[in-house]
């Protein structure tokens, strides 16, 4: 089992969610890794800022292309941009 993971549901823990908020402050950019959305098809390589974190960690990212979509924690993946 992950050590940041608990439940069933697999909610992180506070302390995880605290790390993605501190990692990822509204107004940074990020980049798309990956996403398993299996309804909205955002390219790898896409580009956003950051509008928040929520509670279970979800990154939440208006990206370039229009879409206003969150990075499920432990699900999808982006990075940091330097702009």
């Amino acid at each position: 089992m992950n050590s940041g993971i608990i439940g069933k549901n697999a909610f992180p823990k506070r302390e995880v969610v605290d790390t993605v908020k501190q990692s990822y402050p509204v107004g940074c950019r990020v980049e798309l890794v990956s996403m398993s959305d299996p309804y909205v098809k955002i390219p790898e390589g896409t580009k956003g800022t950051v509008t928040g974190v929520d509670d279970i960690g979800t990154v939440h990212v208006h990206w370039d292309s229009g879409h206003h979509l969150g990075i499920a924690y432990g699900e999808d993946v982006c990075r940091k941009c330097e702009e």
